[in-house]
């Protein structure tokens, strides 16, 4: 009987005991779906409640972009009672897929709380085919390629709509047959008629992919379109890593690289010859610096680190090699190094040489 009263006593502090959220929102995300680009601003409010037992007072609301407004209760919420984040997004200029966020910091707690809202604006007016130059069958694009411009390995799948517009005189349907890698995922209209606009919706997994710097994939989407039924695309984006924003204590205790040189003048070299240099990786800071990924611009630079953990006040030796074979005149190339550094992630080494020809 004594050990079921302990265990009934243990399993009441177990309960009592799980993290409550101190600010507890009813929902983070909100997908307003399909709104007019004319139809003026969408807005939703985020109820909160307060959980922690004191009054709290929402200090400030940041956002990723300035087409989005916040508002918020700017008076103390006491214990209990609920208050409201209100999110205003303007989708005047702004067709296509939209997903942004708004960072919410209370004065209780030491995490800032982030919300999402996304949609898709849609505008009402008729398409300018002088505004989809790239042409794939039946279908034209603004672009020949889906690029996706910068994103992170340590976050989510980015996702970016490219407009698509249908410039021939049969509705195009389109297939559930898409060839791509594993860490692209592609969705497409199911069908657009003559004249009609729609959005291919590229998400890309940086995690998956694993791979630092300039990507380039190519995906395919098959339609039954009589033109052109498989269309071919390439997929290009630029992954680094993110980093939260740190306190002073934080940024003060972080690693820090050094790169000397950052420039370097190889001068005037024969063609044939493949010319090395060492470059010394320092670390500044007080915390080990991690070399994530050390690239060369160009199939003719290779590069390594003999160590990609550097210590606390200490330095490794990168390793460049230009092999001259093909190339003639003013070269300018690159490496750039990846790392934890979360001041200056990226640094680039610049290289120059002048080739002699044979």
């Amino acid at each position: 009987m004594r050990l079921l009263t302990s265990l009934l006593i243990l399993a009441h502090f177990g309960v009592g005991a799980q993290q409550v959220e101190p600010v507890l929102f009813s929902e983070k995300a909100y997908d307003f779906g399909e709104i007019t680009e004319d139809g003026g601003h969408a807005e939703h409010d985020f109820q909160f409640t307060n959980n922690t037992g004191q009054s709290i007072k929402i200090l400030s609301v940041q956002v990723s972009c300035g087409c989005t407004t916040p508002d918020w209760t700017k008076y103390p919420v006491q214990s209990g009672k609920t208050g409201f984040i209100k999110a205003s997004f303007d989708p005047k200029g702004r067709p296509g897929y939209f997903n942004k966020s708004l960072t919410v910091t209370p004065d209780f707690g030491a995490n800032p709380i982030t919300l999402q809202i996304k949609g898709q604006v849609v505008s009402k007016r008729a398409a300018d085919p002088k505004e989809y130059p790239a042409q794939n069958g039946s279908l034209r694009f603004k672009f020949n390629s889906f690029n996706l411009g910068k994103i992170f390995i340590n976050k989510g799948p980015s996702l970016k709509a490219f407009q698509v517009y249908n410039s021939g005189d049969k509705t195009v349907n389109f297939t559930e047959k898409i060839i791509g890698p594993a860490y692209i995922r592609i969705e497409t209209p199911k069908a657009l008629a003559p004249g009609e606009t729609g959005y291919v919706k590229v998400a890309y997994d940086a995690k998956l992919r694993n791979q630092f710097g300039f990507v380039s994939d190519n995906v395919e989407i098959t339609t039954d379109d009589e033109v052109q039924p498989v269309k071919s695309f390439s997929v290009y984006a630029t992954v680094e890593e993110s980093f939260p924003p740190l306190s002073a204590l934080e940024l003060a205790n972080a690693p820090v690289m050094k790169i000397d040189p950052a420039t370097i003048d190889l001068g005037r070299i024969r063609h044939g010859n493949v010319l090395e240099r060492e470059i010394t990786v320092k670390n500044l800071g007080k915390k080990e610096l991690q070399i994530r990924s050390v690239q060369g611009n160009c199939s003719c630079v290779t590069a390594s680190i003999e160590a990609a953990k550097i210590k606390a006040g200490g330095e490794g030796k990168l390793k460049i090699s230009l092999t001259t074979q093909g190339r003639i005149g003013l070269q300018q190339k690159a490496v750039t190094l990846y790392s934890n550094d979360p001041r200056n992630p990226v640094q680039r080494i610049t290289l120059t040489a002048y080739i002699d020809g044979p």
